[in-house]
């Protein structure tokens, strides 16, 4: 008997995803890095030079609910934005704050320390997740970067912070400090033909077809929001194609601790359109194994965040979940 086949496309998966997010998104990432260009322009000029350091932005600001989406969302597709959730009342604040401050002048740059006073901003303090603090995270492109909570010394903030500028540089193309070579590209203009095509082939099922297109995209845009959801998507729609939908959630109700069979499920469930069930799936994997197993599990619910966007409830709520399992 042959496996049968869910007939799973790209149009299911659409309807789990919230595209106008993802292009607001874009679109947002372009006006900063037209303002990041601007500051550039005006720093290669000669500027004042006073109140912001060469970069052409301060490294250590405080934010509140009313400037978080400017100073942290928009600009973190420009450089790391790291996080400093504390408090007045906080002792261990007192003793991490000032290392972060200093290393944050030392970086020259290459990351802006976001400072977040938890009793003047509860709103944004309860949408993270904060259960104590000192607490430290990071905001790349758009997307949490959980770090650390408690007070560290200074070798280890320094070793976070630069596994967080590897990443960011790595992964998502997102270089801070002077505007030059390796920084990240605008997005790409509403209808580029290159996007245009990646779209295409995602939309008639040439799954290998769109995920080269998308990598083409990024290849010269690794800023691109909208080619690494849809790059996310068409991978996601690789790995369940061909699987025998019945025989998969049978797996995995049958071996809990299956790690592979946990992971094909939480696949489907996201392209069945059952988001919040697939984070749920893996954040309980994550939560019950330790070592390659758990980190296993961890990478593909950061891959399933991708699919979804950053800017979702439902990923903003599994990404302080796990930050909580992780720390």
């Amino acid at each position: 008997m042959q496996p049968r086949n869910t007939h799973l496309n790209s149009a299911a998966l659409r309807g789990a995803v919230d595209l106008a997010a993802v292009k607001a998104a874009g679109e947002a990432a372009q006006k900063a890095e037209q303002a990041r260009a601007e500051r550039a322009r005006q720093a290669a000029a000669g500027g004042d030079g006073e109140s912001t350091p060469a970069v052409g932005y301060p490294l250590v600001i405080d934010v509140t609910e009313e400037t978080f989406e400017a100073e942290v969302v928009q600009r973190s597709t420009e450089v790391p934005v790291v996080i400093d959730f504390w408090a007045e009342w906080c002792g261990p604040c007192k003793q991490l704050s000032p290392i972060l401050e200093r290393l944050a002048e030392e970086y020259a740059g290459r990351i802006v320390l976001a400072k977040i006073d938890v009793d003047a901003n509860q709103l944004i303090a309860q949408q993270f997740g904060i259960q104590g603090i000192p607490a430290v995270m990071a905001v790349v492109a758009g997307q949490l970067v959980p770090l650390f909570q408690g007070a560290e010394n200074e070798a280890n903030v320094r070793q976070v912070l630069d596994q967080l500028i590897m990443v960011a540089e790595q992964r998502f193309g997102v270089v801070g400090g002077t505007a030059g070579a390796g920084a990240p590209a605008a997005p790409a203009a509403p209808g580029d033909p290159a996007l245009s095509a990646a779209h295409e082939a995602l939309d008639r099922g040439d799954l290998g077809g769109a995920i080269q297109a998308y990598q083409n995209v990024l290849d010269e845009q690794p800023g691109n929001t909208e080619a690494q959801l849809g790059l996310a998507q068409a991978e996601l729609l690789r790995r369940v194609e061909g699987f025998d939908a019945q025989a998969v959630r049978s797996t995995a109700a049958d071996n809990p601790s299956d790690v592979r069979a946990q992971l094909d499920a939480a696949d489907l469930e996201l392209v069945g359109g059952h988001v919040e069930d697939a984070f749920g799936r893996l954040l309980d994997t994550v939560g019950r194994t330790a070592g390659a197993d758990r980190n296993v599990a961890r990478v593909r619910l950061l891959e399933l965040f991708e699919v979804i966007g950053p800017d979702d409830p439902r990923v903003t709520a599994a990404r302080s979940a796990l930050a909580r399992l992780l720390f």
